[in-house]
């Protein structure tokens, strides 16, 4: 009889949204190894799975460009420092994802050819053909658009089934469950009920962009060890928007 773990993928093609807070573990800010390194393993057991893999990856555990620019900063100039931060986490998820054997990409919407690789879709698409991981760094390239809008955008781009986003919390709530104990938990959701109740799945491009294009969403907590593969084998884990 088939394991679990041994079950054929529900989605084949999957665009994995992390946080940029995640990789700082505990100290809020910058980047711990121990935290890169356990993500690191989820992210190779859901290669081995032969998934098309593209990951998108925030910069707030170093700079959030719509939070410096609340403190005065000049938005675009903030927003731009975001965008680096992004490819400074992707290169460090980069690094730990080859020392344990899995090809990975970074490819930019900014220049910088030294560091990595622009992005081209064609290319990217070529890349997850020969079962590389790609993840997309910089952003959109543009400031005033959030990773998470990134991550909706390329998914689209890379013909990804879903678009897994994982978080510090179980999935989506009516309210921030830290804030409010009694906060109700959804284990599905419609994309209008989000619009409609403006809860707090991803901000309004990146749900307009995946409502349009009929992209599923699955918001799950990332320090369930496994989760993310087990969403991709369709298992209820998490809050499935659609």
């Amino acid at each position: 009889m088939e394991s679990a773990s041994d079950a054929l993928p529900k989605y084949s093609r999957v665009l994995l949204k992390l946080s940029g807070e995640a990789l700082a573990g505990e100290r809020g800010f910058g980047i711990e190894p121990s935290v890169v390194d356990r993500l690191t393993d989820e992210v190779k057991a859901v290669h081995e799975m032969s998934v098309i893999l593209g990951l998108v990856i925030g910069g707030g555990n170093i700079v959030r460009g719509a939070l410096a620019s609340q403190k005065g900063m000049d938005r675009v100039q903030a927003d731009y420092m975001g965008m680096l931060a992004t490819i400074i986490n992707a290169l460090a998820v980069q690094d730990l994802l080859e020392r344990k054997g899995v090809a990975t990409r970074v490819m930019t919407a900014i220049r910088m050819e030294q560091v990595a690789e622009p992005y081209i879709r064609r290319r990217a698409l070529r890349h997850m053909e020969k079962g590389r991981v790609v993840i997309f760094a910089g952003g959109t390239g543009s400031p005033y658009f959030s990773t998470d809008t990134t991550a909706a955008l390329r998914a689209i781009e890379m013909g990804s089934e879903v678009v897994i986003k994982a978080t510090k919390v179980k999935g989506v709530y009516s309210a921030d469950p830290v804030q409010d104990p009694s906060a109700e938990f959804f284990p599905s959701i419609t994309f209008k009920e989000v619009v409609t109740r403006e809860l707090a799945v991803m901000d309004a491009p990146a749900v307009s962009l995946c409502r349009e294009n009929d992209l599923p969403i699955i918001v799950l907590n990332l320090e369930d060890r496994g989760a993310v593969a087990a969403a991709i084998r369709g298992e209820r884990v998490g809050t499935l928007v659609s």
